[in-house]
């Protein structure tokens, strides 16, 4: 068994396709009409044929106080393997992407953590050696 798709809520999803694709670099796989929203996919530009990271509508009164109580309380809703954590932090900075954790050693990994403007805070982690 194998995750191949997952996905996170976004208030606004032509928003969020433009953030993740064109800040964090992201390659859209599918963007298919599904009722009055889409079914937009997205995956790595270093694996186009693995997991799916589906931008999911908050639509539902659930998903959307679920979306803004992790928000407020300050948790991460998913996590983005990076590298090179300094490198990828000094870039999305140099972007305008807005950092509430910069990166952080904890135990055999580094951490940062950033706003990504569709109501999600996400980290993004660098194993250390």
């Amino acid at each position: 068994m194998e995750i191949i798709v997952t996905s996170i809520f976004v208030e606004d999803q032509d928003k969020a396709l433009e953030f993740y694709t064109e800040t964090l670099g992201f390659v859209k796989k599918h963007d298919v009409p599904a009722g009055e929203f889409r079914w937009i996919a997205l995956v790595s530009p270093e694996n186009e044929e693995g997991t799916e990271l589906v931008l999911e509508p908050n639509d539902h009164p659930a998903a959307k106080e679920y979306q803004e109580k992790l928000f407020a309380d300050g948790i991460p809703v998913t996590m983005f393997g990076v590298a090179d954590i300094q490198m990828e932090y000094e870039r999305l900075k140099n972007l305008g992407v807005r950092f509430t954790m910069e990166p952080t050693e904890a135990g055999n990994v580094t951490i940062a953590v950033f706003d990504d403007t569709c109501g999600n805070l996400i980290q993004i982690a660098q194993m250390n050696a």
